[in-house]
């Protein structure tokens, strides 16, 4: 009876200690998980905060630029795409609104009288500082995400992350076009003025 009691004990420790690991291993991974939320929802603060700040810096700049409609179009459009649809749509869309922001300032650059004016260096100091932030938390995002990942590709993450319904999550990534330097051409406006 003795041997089946220790039996019995060793068993039960065993079952104890397993079960251990599977919750330790799952509160882990819904930790990680929703890491990787909140760092998305701190990158959608900071496009938030460009979306509103968009508005007062185009109305600065319209006073001033005649013939560059066409970026201010591509901002105000992009604006709107950078707040709704799914997380790759969305940062499709920011890396869009990143690179027109580039055209944007290297045109002011034309402008030594809209440079000067005080709510426009106001606004775009803002909006640099919003380009920061939104690198700064696009990085600890890609952090979270890559330590999520890495969670459940890897032992004992994998044994439990497909039943326990964690999948994949995505990097946020630059768009190509990102990459490159912003090419700003003044041949045309210089016959527009």
């Amino acid at each position: 009876m003795s041997i089946l009691l220790i039996a019995l004990g060793a068993v039960a420790a065993v079952v104890i200690i397993l079960l251990i690991i599977v919750v330790a291993t799952f509160n882990n991974l819904v930790s990680k998980r929703n890491r990787v939320q909140d760092a998305w929802a701190q990158i959608d603060v900071q496009l938030k905060r460009r979306y509103d700040l968009i508005p007062n810096l185009l109305e600065t700049v319209k006073g001033y630029m005649k013939y560059e409609k066409g970026v201010l179009t591509q901002i105000t459009a992009l604006r709107s795409s950078i707040v709704s649809g799914s997380v790759p749509d969305r940062a499709a869309a920011n890396n869009q609104l990143s690179q027109a922001f580039k055209s944007l300032f290297a045109v002011v650059e034309n402008y030594p009288d809209l440079k000067a004016n005080e709510s426009f260096k106001n606004l775009q100091d803002q909006l640099a500082a919003t380009e920061d932030r939104i690198a700064f938390v696009r990085t600890s995002y890609n952090d979270y995400v890559l330590d999520y990942n890495n969670s459940i590709q890897q032992f004992p993450g994998v044994v439990f992350a497909g039943p326990f319904g964690f999948k994949k999550s995505d990097f946020f990534q630059a768009a190509e076009e990102e990459k490159q330097p912003v090419k700003v051409s003044f041949e045309d406006s210089k016959d527009a003025k």
